[in-house]
């Protein structure tokens, strides 16, 4: 993959870029629609196709949050066509590294020093670039390290790059303004937290030291010394991401055991802790040779506040969902259900919401639950197409924190789902014992 020698940092360029990218759309449009007059069968996956290459290719190399909202809506899957979530779902892996001088610049305004200076060896190629920074192999005192370098102006350009998706956002989501705005706001605070690597090292050591009694999931140790607000060192550790782990065809027992792992990961933190590891891809997780777990990223932490918890867990975990008064009162406390809705919205939205909520419940149930069955995902994604239709969701419905605890537990049922796990799903409870 050619490697970038810069990044677009200040707001012009970077705008720039998203005005470029906005005109090719506005001629792969032109270009359709000439073409649908020739041939009016012609359906929109060239159009969607073409589209989706060029917002990626943008996206891609502006890096930061351009790339992690693309990251993102790969997860949401009943919200794109196919072929943007084909497409963005490469953001989950790779985009183009940067080069050896920017690399060694970074290391030089944050330490003074040179990687050289600071490691026995460095590699100054990156074994895989993401959306927020890339990650490079080094050596010290006999130990192999990751060290993660975050990409040149990411941070400082997260609020002008959200609005400059807006448009893009609009098109591809559908979303009315305000619930929009919800969204983004949301967004911007989590990957403002993702951009500072200081709090990053602090909460790995946090979380990787709260979970180090889960069986079968491993961690890092991190390296505060040799880290800082652009630069992150901790241990290597060897394995495969989920795609080359699903190519070496595991079997079901190893498949069982890794998803197990994650369940119970993503469980403890939720009931145990109130707070998650809220970035469910693939990327973030290794299998290693002896066949555990390994969590190498805690750049996106969401807290779950008291408020959220109770109603939302009370609804998937008790018999709440049977009695429609108290479910009705949750979906309130939720913002699910407005105070000033009419007697017949309330009756829609109640119907409506139930159904979805005893369909994510689903795992919850049972005390065993297999996530290969097609069917759970099919009626998921159904629903999400349905009432992505209905005129009555365009306006924000539910509180912000739903943002990230629906894309949590969606991508880790579609990680499980991947793997064909079948996991007892009673480990971790609820705990909606409020003394």
């Amino acid at each position: 993959m050619k490697e970038q020698n810069s990044i677009p940092v200040t707001k012009v360029e970077r705008s720039a870029k998203f005005v470029k990218t906005g005109f090719q759309i506005g001629g792969n449009y032109i270009k359709h629609y000439s073409k649908k007059l020739f041939n009016p069968e012609m359906d929109r996956e060239q159009l969607n196709e073409d589209n989706a290459t060029d917002i990626y290719k943008s996206l891609s190399e502006l890096k930061g949050s351009a790339l992690k909202i693309a990251q993102m809506l790969s997860m949401d899957k009943n919200i794109l066509p196919k072929s943007y979530v084909d497409k963005f779902t490469q953001s989950q892996y790779n985009a183009p590294p940067l080069s050896g001088p920017l690399i060694v610049r970074t290391f030089t305004k944050n330490f003074g020093k040179t990687p050289e200076q600071i490691y026995d060896t460095f590699n100054i190629n990156s074994t895989n670039a993401a959306s927020i920074g890339q990650v490079h192999q080094a050596t010290l005192k006999g130990k192999k390290l990751a060290v993660k370098i975050q990409y040149p102006g990411v941070g400082d350009s997260i609020s002008s790059d959200l609005k400059l998706v807006k448009p893009f956002a609009f098109r591809l989501l559908g979303m009315s303004e305000k619930e929009l705005n919800i969204y983004i706001k949301e967004v911007e605070e989590r990957l403002l937290e993702e951009t500072d690597y200081e709090l990053e090292v602090k909460r790995s050591i946090e979380f990787s030291e709260a979970c180090k009694n889960l069986d079968n999931v491993v961690f890092p140790t991190y390296y505060p010394e040799l880290s800082g607000k652009r630069i992150i060192s901790m241990d290597w550790i060897d394995g495969l991401h989920l795609k080359e782990f699903l190519q070496t065809n595991p079997s079901q027992e190893l498949r069982n055991k890794i998803g197990q792992a994650l369940w119970d990961f993503y469980n403890f933190q939720q009931h145990e802790l109130r707070a998650v590891h809220a970035d469910p891809h693939p990327g973030n997780f290794m299998i290693t040779p002896d066949e555990k777990l390994g969590v190498i990223d805690f750049g996106c932490i969401k807290e779950m506040p008291d408020d959220f918890y109770y109603p939302f867990f009370s609804l998937i975990s008790t018999d709440v969902i049977n009695d429609k008064a108290k479910t009705i009162d949750a979906f309130r406390q939720l913002d699910m259900i407005h105070k000033d809705d009419t007697a017949s919205q309330v009756e829609f939205y109640y119907k409506s919401y139930k159904e979805m909520i005893e369909l994510f419940a689903k795992p919850y149930i049972n005390n065993t639950f297999d996530f290969s069955q097609n069917e759970f995902f099919e009626k998921l994604y159904e629903y999400g197409e349905k009432i992505a239709k209905m005129p009555e969701f365009k306006q924000a419905r539910g509180v912000k924190h739903f943002i990230y605890v629906n894309r949590t537990n969606f991508g880790l049922y579609t990680i499980l789902h991947d793997l064909k796990a079948v996991v007892k799903t009673d480990t971790f409870k609820p705990s909606l014992n409020k003394n």
